[in-house]
C-alpha cells in the first residue's frame, strides 16, 4: 500500500517511454516504401551527399575535438586567472541555434560581408569550408565540457608516483594524461560526428551547393512531403548515432572508478601561461564576433548600405510578431523544462534506486536509447506516429517531443547522482515503515538539488535553440522564436534574424545566471 504512488508512477514512466520513443521509431520504419530505397540509393545524388555528410563531419570533429582538448588544457593545467570566466565564455556559442551561427558566417565572411568588404579577402564560406566553420563553433563547447570534466578529476598522486620512479614529463603525457583522455576522447570524437552529421541548420545556410543528407531530408518532408524518402534518409542518419551509442556503453563498461586523494597541482611555466591566455583570447574573439555582428545588424538602417544607427529594425522585428513568438518559445521551453526535469529525474529514481528488475532495467535501455535518435529523424518519426491524433498540431506535441529529444542527458546527470548513495538506505527505510516515495522526496531531492537545477538548466536552453526535432511538428500558431530564423532567411530578412539570435542568447544567458544563484542560495543555506 505504501508503494501504490511509486508503482504507479513507475507504470507511467514505461508507458510515456514506450509511446514517445520506441513507437515514433517503430512508426519511421513501417513507413518507408521499399520501392523508394532503391530509388534514393541509387539516385545520381545519393552518393555525393554522403560523402558531403561525412567528409564535413569527419573534418569538423577532428578540429573541434582538437581545439576543445587544447582549451580544456588551458583551463585545467595552466595558472591563468578567471578560469570559470573563461569555461562560461567557451561555452556561450551552445546558447544560439546552430543556424544562427551559419547566419553569422555569411555576415561576416560571405561574399558581401563586413570582413569581405573590409579587407577583399574573400575565403570562399560556402561549401565545406563554411560548415566546418559554423560546425566547430556550435560543437566545440559540448567537447569542451565533455573533456574538461575529466581534467578535473585526475588524481594528482599519480603523477607524484610518476617523478619519483623517474618518468619525464613526455612519459607522464603519454602513460598517464593520454591514457586518461583516450576513452573520453573517443567518445568526444563520436558525440561531435553524430551532431555535425544530423545537423542541417549550418549547412542550409553556408552549405552552397555542397547539400547534405539532412538538408536533403529537410527539403524533402518541408517542401514536397514526401514521407518515405525522408524516412529513409532519416534511418541512415541513425547510423552514426547508433554506432557512437554502442561505442559509448563500450567505453563505461570498460571504465574504472577511482578516487580522487589529491587534486592536481598546476607547477609555475611563464611561457605556458602567456601561450594559454593568447589561446583563450583569440577564442574569445572568435565566438564575440557572430554576437557582435548581430549585434551591430540590429541597430543599423540597412545592411550594407546603410550603417547609421537606428531602433526601427527592433520595430520591423516586433511588427512581424516575434514578441509572440518569443512567448510561444518561453511557454514551451518552461513547460518543457518542468515536465521533463520531473519525469527524467522519477525515472533515474526508479532505475537507480528500486534493485535490477526487469522493468527497471528495461526503463534504463530505453531512456539510454533515446540518446541515439538525432531530433531530426525524431520530428520526422513524431509526424508518422501522431498525425491526426488529437494532440497533433497542437503545442503540446513540441513539448512532447522536446522532452523525448533532450531525455537522456538530464537523465544521465540524475542516474549518477542518485547511484552514489548507500545501496542500504532502502532496506533501512523499508525496516522503519518508510515508503520510497517519502524518501525520494525527503532524502533524494533535497539532497541532489544541484543536480535538479542542472537538469532544468539544460532542458531549458536546449528548448530555445533547438530546430531540428520541432520543424516538421511546429506551425504558425505555436511556432517557437528559433524557427523564425530558417523563415526570415528565405526573405532574407537578415537584420530581424540578427535581433532574434541576440534575444535568444539573452534569454539563456539569464536563465544560466539565475540557475547559477539558486546554486550558489542553496549551497550557502545547507552550510
Amino acid at each position: 500500500m505504501k508503494n501504490r504512488t511509486f508503482q504507479s508512477l513507475k507504470l507511467f514512466i514505461g508507458i510515456f517511454l514506450i509511446l514517445h520513443v520506441l513507437c515514433p521509431i517503430i512508426a519511421l520504419a513501417t513507413h518507408i516504401s521499399y520501392g523508394d530505397i532503391s530509388e534514393v540509393l541509387s539516385s545520381a545524388q545519393f552518393a555525393p551527399m554522403l560523402w558531403n555528410s561525412f567528409l564535413s563531419s569527419l573534418v569538423t570533429t577532428i578540429v573541434s575535438v582538437s581545439i576543445a582538448l587544447l582549451l580544456a588544457w588551458c583551463v585545467n593545467r595552466t595558472n591563468i586567472r578567471h578560469k570559470g570566466v573563461w569555461s562560461v565564455i567557451f561555452t556561450l556559442p551552445m546558447l544560439i541555434p546552430s543556424i544562427s551561427h551559419g547566419m553569422g558566417l555569411t555576415l561576416l565572411f560571405g561574399d558581401n560581408g563586413f570582413f569581405t568588404n573590409l579587407t577583399g579577402i574573400n575565403i570562399h564560406l560556402y561549401g565545406l569550408t563554411g560548415i566546418v566553420i559554423g560546425a566547430t563553433l556550435y560543437s566545440c563547447p559540448m567537447a569542451f565540457l565533455m573533456l574538461t570534466d575529466i581534467f578535473q578529476y585526475e588524481d594528482f598522486t599519480v603523477y607524484e608516483m610518476a617523478d619519483v620512479l623517474g618518468l619525464s614529463k613526455k612519459q607522464q603525457l603519454k602513460a598517464i594524461t593520454l591514457s586518461n583522455l583516450k576513452k573520453p576522447l573517443i567518445s568526444a570524437f563520436f558525440a561531435v560526428f553524430t551532431v555535425v552529421f544530423t545537423d542541417y541548420g549550418v549547412p542550409l545556410i553556408v552549405g552552397g551547393k555542397m547539400m547534405t543528407l539532412p538538408v536533403y531530408m529537410y527539403r524533402e518532408v518541408i517542401g514536397l512531403l514526401d514521407y518515405s524518402k525522408g524516412g529513409i534518409i532519416g534511418v541512415i542518419l541513425l547510423i552514426p548515432a547508433v554506432i557512437a551509442f554502442i561505442i559509448d556503453l563500450l567505453n563505461k563498461d570498460n571504465g574504472t572508478n577511482s578516487t580522487i586523494t589529491k587534486p592536481y597541482v598546476i607547477g609555475k611555466n611563464r611561457k605556458r601561461d602567456i601561450f594559454s591566455r593568447v589561446v583563450c583570447v583569440v577564442t574569445l574573439v572568435l565566438i564575440s564576433l557572430p554576437i557582435i555582428t548581430f549585434v551591430i545588424l540590429s541597430f543599423v538602417k540597412q545592411y550594407p548600405v546603410d550603417f547609421s544607427f537606428t531602433f526601427d529594425n527592433i520595430t520591423e522585428s516586433l511588427d512581424l510578431g516575434i514578441g509572440g513568438y518569443l512567448l510561444n518559445s518561453l511557454f514551451i521551453g518552461l513547460t518543457t523544462a518542468l515536465a521533463g526535469t520531473l519525469i527524467t529525474y522519477y525515472a533515474a529514481f526508479v532505475t537507480a534506486r528500486s534493485g535490477k528488475n526487469f522493468s527497471s532495467m528495461a526503463i534504463h535501455l530505453i531512456s539510454l536509447v533515446s540518446l541515439s535518435f538525432p531530433g531530426i529523424v525524431l520530428g520526422l518519426s513524431y509526424v508518422l506516429f501522431f498525425q491526426g491524433s488529437f494532440v497533433y498540431g497542437t503545442i503540446a506535441i513540441l513539448i512532447t517531443v522536446n522532452i523525448t529529444h533532450f531525455f537522456a542527458s538530464p537523465y544521465l546527470l540524475a542516474y549518477n547522482s542518485l547511484s552514489k548513495f548507500n545501496s542500504n538506505l532502502e532496506d533501512v527505510a523499508y525496516s522503519l515503515g518508510i515508503s520510497k516515495m517519502k524518501m525520494l522526496v525527503d532524502v533524494y531531492m533535497p539532497c541532489t538539488r544541484g543536480t535538479i537545477l542542472e537538469m532544468f538548466s539544460y532542458i531549458f536552453v536546449n528548448c530555445m535553440v533547438t530546430i531540428s526535432a520541432i520543424s516538421f511538428l511546429a506551425n504558425f500558431r505555436n511556432m517557437p522564436l528559433a524557427l523564425l530564423i530558417p523563415q526570415f532567411d528565405s526573405q532574407s530578412l537578415i537584420e530581424p534574424i540578427a535581433f532574434i539570435s541576440i534575444i535568444i542568447l539573452l534569454v539563456n544567458v539569464i536563465a544560466k545566471g539565475v540557475i547559477y544563484f539558486l546554486k550558489m542560495y542553496f549551497a550557502r543555506k545547507e552550510n
